[in-house]
């Protein structure tokens, strides 16, 4: 038997991010309104050198990618040995400040220096005693997060990384680890 006519539901339309994602963050390159866009997220050590990087669409948020970038490091040892994998803190701005990252650094031991957003704090003070001790914020090493800024102004120094004319995410990616490995080659005292 064929099957009859379908019956039109309501039409549903995507609303947000997730409306001008049609291809499901395929390629890394996102659409907002100047443009073609992509992302670039970095993990660096105190001397502004990469140590893990991530790309993904420029409409999306920084904060689900946050678990992912952490996963991705690994600093080698002095002599034999695994690499690490767990930085002694981890220094982030407000768009990384949700109760999941947290926990999630807590769970591996790592000290967060991540800023509580506003809206955060207010939602705390109005659940009273029940929203809980505030997080530990260490505003001294807060101000070495510009380590990573100072990293994103060397890699932006390659051309090729500045203005992305690559069509594929793993070209881009590979550019991206070529200017990151230009830039260890630079000052490679580990």
């Amino acid at each position: 038997m064929r099957p009859g006519p379908a019956v039109p539901g309501p039409l549903m339309t995507s609303r947000g991010a997730s409306a001008n994602d049609t291809k499901s963050g395929r390629e890394a390159i996102g659409r907002s309104r100047g443009g073609l866009t992509t992302k670039i997220h970095l993990a660096a050590d105190l001397r502004c050198r990469p140590v893990a990087r991530l790309t993904s669409c420029g409409q999306h948020g920084d904060s689900p990618r946050f678990v992912p970038l952490m996963d991705a490091i690994r600093i080698r040892r002095r002599g034999l040995g695994r690499p690490r994998r767990r930085p002694g803190r981890a220094m982030a701005d407000k768009a990384y400040s949700s109760r999941a990252n947290r926990a999630w650094l807590r769970r591996h031991h790592i000290t967060a220096v991540i800023p509580v957003k506003e809206d955060q704090k207010k939602h705390r003070r109005d659940r009273g005693r029940a929203g809980g001790r505030p997080p530990a914020f260490d505003a001294g090493w807060y101000k070495k997060r510009n380590t990573v800024e100072r990293c994103f102004a060397k890699l932006k120094q390659f051309r090729a990384v500045a203005t992305r004319y690559d069509k594929r995410e793993r070209i881009y990616q590979g550019t991206i680890d070529v200017a990151s490995i230009s830039i260890w080659l630079r000052d490679p005292v580990p």
